[in-house]
């Protein structure tokens, strides 16, 4: 009952953000519903659209999956930007020096690239675990670390001679997701990774004892569960989530090469994405792919209406704001009236005792 009570107030967020939405953008003197008809013509009614958008979405989800499977276990993972950073760089790194047929090539870039990502996480869960650091910190400051890191490489190392701005070259054929009719088989990995962490959550061991460790970490310590190794899974399998949506960065889409701003459209979207989800995996791939629609569709809402792409951003933050306080709020509400039920129920009781020992006195 209480989970379809999230699910109701959530989508009551939702609708509020949308309409919240069309107000603003009435109010700014743009055509609010034609707005919102190109948002989603260019982002699902037509098969490069579409496919464009899952190509997103296909990110988002493992960004999405990496920061809930870290909050949902107590881990204040937020170093997915530079997670997402190094998965991509051992990517390039990868397919620019080894060149294999495609059927090793890609799933060993893959495995590459996952085990930079949990090497960077492993960096702040051995803080945690041999100095007491919060992770939350250690995370934010990995996050310059790779960032500048990954900008030394292509501005020193890898830099491409002849490009007038700093980038790496691009990585072997071999490492490119094929690409069928406009559809990129990366979206694959995405779904793998989505279908193996929802088992791991909800039919394992290591799953239940990371749900334990989250709402209560002392009650799963006393229940015998190994906190700290568990926090270091934890920290490693999101590193590793993180780290693949860098990869499929590269070996996906058309440049196949690592450049500046790589991460501007995914830094903290994964943040968002597991907070409006509430940490909850099938949640997590619903906004991801809410959030990748309205991503793609700015650009034809921006061509034909003039709607600043920007305001795709604020319809974003929008949706977390309402999402979050619907569901928050209204469980609050739901408390206090609970609450008053069962003291009425009890103030009742005690007037109905009180009646008999009075009519038992008097006789």
């Amino acid at each position: 009952m209480r989970h379809r009570r999230v699910i109701l107030f959530s989508l009551f967020g939702v609708v509020i953000a949308v309409t919240v939405g069309l107000l603003l953008l009435w109010a700014l003197g743009y055509s609010a519903l034609e707005g919102y008809a190109y948002l989603l013509e260019y982002s699902l009614l037509s098969r490069t659209a579409l496919f464009s958008t899952l190509s997103r979405a296909a990110l988002l989800v493992l960004l999405g999956l990496s920061a809930s499977t870290a909050f949902a276990s107590g881990a204040l993972n937020l170093g997915q930007s530079g997670q997402f950073l190094i998965g991509a760089m051992a990517a390039t790194v990868f397919g620019l020096f080894v060149n294999l047929p495609a059927f090793l090539q890609i799933p060993l870039s893959l495995a590459v690239a996952a085990l930079a990502g949990m090497l960077y996480a492993s960096i702040a869960a051995f803080f945690r675990r041999r100095f007491n650091m919060n992770e939350l910190i250690v995370t934010l400051m990995l996050n310059f670390v790779a960032d500048y890191f990954t900008q030394f490489l292509i501005a020193g190392p890898l830099f491409e001679e002849g490009r007038q701005s700093p980038a790496s070259p691009a990585i072997n054929a071999s490492g490119w997701f094929p690409v069928y009719k406009g559809f990129d088989t990366g979206i694959l990995v995405a779904l793998l990774a989505f279908i193996l962490i929802y088992l791991l959550w909800n039919r394992s061991k290591t799953g239940y004892e990371w749900t334990i460790m989250g709402q209560n970490s002392i009650f799963s310590r006393i229940g015998g569960c190994p906190n700290e190794e568990n926090f270091t899974k934890a920290m490693l399998v999101s590193g590793a989530l993180a780290a693949l949506a860098g990869a499929l960065v590269i070996m996906g889409g058309i440049q196949h090469r690592f450049m500046p701003g790589i991460k501007a459209n995914y830094a903290d979207d994964g943040i968002m994405i597991a907070i409006v989800a509430n940490n909850k995996v099938v949640a997590t791939a619903i906004y991801a792919i809410m959030f990748a629609i309205m991503r793609t569709g700015a650009m034809g809402m921006e061509l034909e209406t003039g709607v600043p792409l920007e305001f795709v951003h604020v319809l974003t933050a929008i949706t977390v704001l309402f999402v979050v306080a619907s569901r928050e709020y209204s469980q609050y509400l739901i408390d206090r009236f609970s609450a008053f039920l069962r003291a009425r129920r009890i103030s009742s009781r005690i007037e109905d005792y009180a009646g008999r020992d009075s009519s038992g006195s008097m006789d």
